[in-house]
């Protein structure tokens, strides 16, 4: 099973992104592509246990990883800080080959809910989780950090951002006093930096798992364009343009997923398959900042991932994939030109044609919220006719783990 998150995407991300770069009447050649599609809820809880209409990234991954519904916040853990297994664990032990990529720290949420279980998901390292989340650091007889627990699950391949939190210093245990870096090395596990190390890379498994930090913290994102502001739908329409920050040495996530299927898929290894978790981060990062070109590239960005893993499910003829969001987010498709009372801004599709968005959730310079939409669900290949109509986040634990045969 390949499971692939577009952090943020609502129905409206997604329109947006295939309005400007291949028009109204196209398709977006991953997203679009899958022939089985529903939608389903995404609520969280509360801790007394009444129903938070708007998740966040941390209750919505928890809900699908484990099955279970929790608090906004939660990684892992049930509305009393339980601890809930999540798929990859349960991949694992039922002798499969697991992944976990991400263009976002390997630390946020996303990733975080396949990989630790904390009570609060900024417990990335061991200085803040001694503060945050005092019950699960290691000098409290914890788990640890979400980066401390990530290198004892131990997946096949881990691919991400995030290498700061590495440098940190574990504070009890076995590793004591050494950076996680450090002991990731001392663990054996092959720790590429760069796209060129990636590439580089023939074999994974856990003698030698495959640990790839990128960057310091969450990836640079794909465009640069105007900023949504209160009077941004006046201007004239503006197209996006490449981020002059992103570089060679940043692995594109389609070539990140490619990766990880090939070496989970590598022949030498388990026959009984494998479990992949790919996310397209910054969706979510650039509606928060009301930012439509860095918004659009990143679902772009997210779409060819989408469709290097549809492509080889296509080949293997065994393989599920699916693809949905966490959460919906703020940005809205409105008239052109129009101003609204929120933020806005135009942009000239490739079509030639005016496309404004809008930003209604937070002033000029905060940060625009999730909203409590149903969002979409579209899957391919074995057990794909599981997501028709209305399901909740919940189910698509479940519909993993038949279609994985996990006990």
């Amino acid at each position: 099973v390949i499971l692939l998150i577009g952090d943020g995407m609502g129905d409206s991300e997604i329109t947006s992104a295939r309005n400007y770069t291949v028009g109204a009447d196209g398709r977006l050649p991953g997203i679009d592509a899958m022939p089985m599609t529903g939608q389903y809820t995404t609520f969280s809880l509360t801790k007394d246990g009444k129903p938070d209409y708007v998740t966040d990234s941390a209750a919505s991954g928890s809900g699908w990883a484990t099955g279970t519904k929790t608090y906004n916040g939660a990684i892992g853990v049930d509305v009393r800080g339980k601890d809930q297994k999540n798929l990859l664990e349960m991949a694992k032990h039922n002798g499969l080959r697991t992944g976990n990529v991400s263009t976002a720290e390997i630390e946020d949420a996303t990733p975080a809910v396949q990989l630790a279980h904390v009570t609060e998901r900024g417990c990335y390292g061991p200085s803040v989780t001694s503060t945050k989340c005092p019950t699960n650091a290691k000098e409290k007889g914890g788990k640890g950090s979400i980066a401390e627990q990530a290198l004892d699950t131990r997946p096949d391949v881990t691919l991400g951002g995030g290498s700061k939190t590495f440098d940190e210093k574990a504070k009890a245990g076995k590793y004591k006093d050494m950076t996680l870096r450090q002991q990731a090395q001392a663990r054996g596990y092959q720790l590429p930096t760069t796209a060129a190390d990636l590439a580089k890379i023939r074999r994974a498994d856990q003698k030698h798992p495959v640990l790839g930090l990128f960057t310091p913290g969450n990836f640079e994102v794909q465009w640069s364009g105007p900023a949504a502001t209160k009077d941004g739908a006046k201007a004239a329409p503006a197209r996006c343009t490449p981020n002059p920050k992103l570089t060679a040495s940043q692995p594109q996530l389609k070539d990140m997923t490619k990766k990880a299927i090939n070496l989970l898929s590598d022949a030498r290894g388990s026959r009984k398959g494998f479990f992949l978790q790919v996310e397209g981060a910054s969706i979510d990062k650039r509606d928060h900042a009301a930012d439509p070109c860095g918004q659009i590239g990143e679902t772009k960005n997210f779409d060819e991932a989408v469709k290097a893993a549809l492509d080889f499910a296509k080949r293997d003829g065994n393989t599920m994939v699916v693809v949905t969001a966490d959460h919906g987010h703020t940005s809205q498709i409105v008239p052109a030109g129009m101003t609204t009372p929120g933020l806005t801004a135009t942009l000239m599709t490739n079509e030639g044609a005016p496309m404004t968005l809008s930003y209604g959730t937070a002033p000029a310079g905060g940060s625009q919220e999730h909203t409590g939409t149903q969002v979409r669900v579209g899957a391919y290949g074995p057990y794909a006719a599981n997501f028709l109509g209305l399901t909740d986040q919940t189910d698509m634990h479940f519909t993993i783990a038949n279609a994985l045969r996990l006990r």
